[in-house]
């Protein structure tokens, strides 16, 4: 699964892919794939920590100034999506960017299970990030949005985050991107088309089987 993800990440054609891992089965593939591989600490309270200890281990020199955080459980992601969550960085002032589909299912909408996104309009399909939460919100009438835990960040961005402590509404939500919104850093959100699918059961495993084996 992981080396799926690297080949869609080398089909974004955004930069050089790096997996960040603390199991050495996942290295010894990885590197055997012909493709980089760094080994942290096993202790990372979360993934941004293993990042960006990572990004130091495999760029010492800070030659990158962009840094995706593609997660390793999207196999059938689409390239054009990992790219389209870079853009609001190269084009825009935000420290971070991420991505967000619109919901058209009412379970989906009120399941705490998918995080929402919620923002205001600053260009075609780009929103300025004010609030993650997994209530139904905004209230009223109007579109609800899927938020997907695909994260670009600015290097001395990334850098900031993971020195600052866990906040108060990050602990109540359980939204590790709230700590960046309740510290005054900006989040922009790529609107696209659907959301990719995560393998988090057997089910989901089969299903990007039969997805991947399509293509």
């Amino acid at each position: 699964m992981i080396l799926h993800v690297v080949d869609r990440a080398l089909e974004a054609n955004i930069g050089k892919p790096i997996v960040c891992t603390d199991n050495k089965a996942i290295f010894d593939a990885v590197s055997a794939y012909g493709s980089t591989a760094v080994m942290t600490r096993e202790d990372h309270p979360s993934g941004s920590d293993r990042i960006w200890e990572g990004v130091t281990l495999a760029d010492p020199d800070a030659k990158a100034e962009f840094i995706v955080n593609l997660q390793g459980d999207l196999p059938t992601i689409s390239p054009d999506m990992i790219s389209a969550c870079l853009a609001p960085l190269m084009s825009g002032d935000a420290d971070i960017a991420t991505l967000a589909t619109l919901i058209n299912d009412v379970e989906e909408r009120d399941n705490s299970n998918v995080v929402k996104a919620i923002g205001t309009p600053i260009g075609e399909n780009l929103q300025r990030a004010l609030y993650f939460t997994r209530a139904t919100a905004p209230s009223g009438d109007g579109p609800h949005y899927h938020h997907i835990g695909l994260y670009a960040y600015r290097r001395a961005a990334l850098e900031k985050f993971v020195s600052l402590p866990p906040s108060p509404l990050e602990l109540r939500e359980k939204l590790e991107q709230l700590r960046a919104l309740e510290n005054g850093m900006q989040i922009d959100i790529a609107i696209v088309d659907t959301a990719p699918l995560g393998v988090d059961t057997q089910q989901d495993l089969e299903k990007a089987r039969q997805i991947l084996a399509q293509t």
